[in-house]
């Protein structure tokens, strides 16, 4: 999978890792949120959109994205469960590399595209159920800018 920085272009996952860690070391004594959110947009097909951001709270943040298309899928519920997937797939794969580099203390959460207004809001508990389940923290609309901003800002 690709991501792409607004600023360096085109990385690998481990290259966005790398400069992740280098973030965070840029200044270890700040507080940080790793945030993964992904967003979907249906035209002929599913255009799907996974951020990644950093956040030293209090002094802004860095993030990257990766984009894939996806035949027409339909059903809403399907949407929402495949763009959740897709962020707990990432979320899994950046735990790891952290655990592996001594920055398991970094906290993961999982931005959803689900919200108690809206056509998504039978969804919610499953949905979050299956992130919390999974080990990371939910946010839902209108806490998960992660998915509903910057993911969505990339998906047209």
């Amino acid at each position: 999978m690709i991501f792409y920085s607004p600023t360096k272009g085109p990385m690998t996952l481990e290259a966005m890792f790398e400069d992740i860690v280098a973030y965070v070391d840029e200044a270890p004594r700040a507080q940080y949120r790793l945030i993964i959110g992904t967003d979907s947009h249906t035209r002929d097909d599913v255009t799907f959109v996974t951020a990644v951001i950093i956040h030293r709270l209090g002094k802004g943040a860095r993030y990257f994205y990766a984009r894939r298309h996806h035949h027409l899928i339909t059903s809403l519920r399907q949407r929402i469960y495949y763009e959740t997937a897709l962020s707990l797939g990432v979320g899994s794969r950046l735990a790891e590399k952290l655990a592996e580099n001594g920055h398991a203390l970094l906290n993961i959460e999982v931005h959803l595209d689900v919200g108690r207004n809206g056509e998504t809001r039978d969804l919610i508990r499953e949905i979050v159920g299956m992130v919390v389940g999974s080990g990371f923290d939910a946010r839902i609309k209108p806490d998960s800018y992660g998915a509903s901003k910057v993911a969505d800002k990339h998906t047209k």
